[in-house]
């Protein structure tokens, strides 16, 4: 056995193999950072979220409570009756009573912060 003369076998496709990986956890990596699909929820949430910042129900980066302003919560408000309005009848059932919920809670915070109550930091 000695005599015999050891081989040693290079696999040339390991650089091709560890190509295709890279790619692959690229792709994955792609996926996992993309958005998702727009939906009706979300857009009620972005506005109900501006409406509360008016109310001064958020707080800053720092932890610092953002000052209530009401013009800007009224705008938001008024933005998610528009909203009802224009797509009274083509909404589904589960929709519409996410929206009327939202309109409701954001309006009784606004008459609430209006008559000068607060809205705790954080409250949605």
């Amino acid at each position: 056995m000695a005599d015999e003369e050891k081989k040693i076998i290079v696999d040339d496709d390991w650089k091709a193999e560890a190509k295709q990986e890279k790619e692959r956890l690229a792709e994955e990596t792609t996926k996992q950072e993309q958005l998702p699909d727009p939906n009706f929820a979300e857009l009620i949430n972005m506005i109900a979220m501006q409406a509360v910042m008016g109310l001064g129900g958020m707080a800053g980066p720092g932890g610092e409570r953002i000052p209530p302003n009401l013009d800007i919560a009224k705008h938001y408000v008024d933005m998610l009756q528009v909203l009802e309005d224009k797509t009274k009848g083509n909404l589904a059932d589960d929709e519409k009573k996410l929206l009327d919920q939202v309109i409701y809670e954001i309006r009784m915070r606004y008459v609430q912060s209006a008559s000068g109550g607060t809205v705790p930091p954080g409250t949605p």
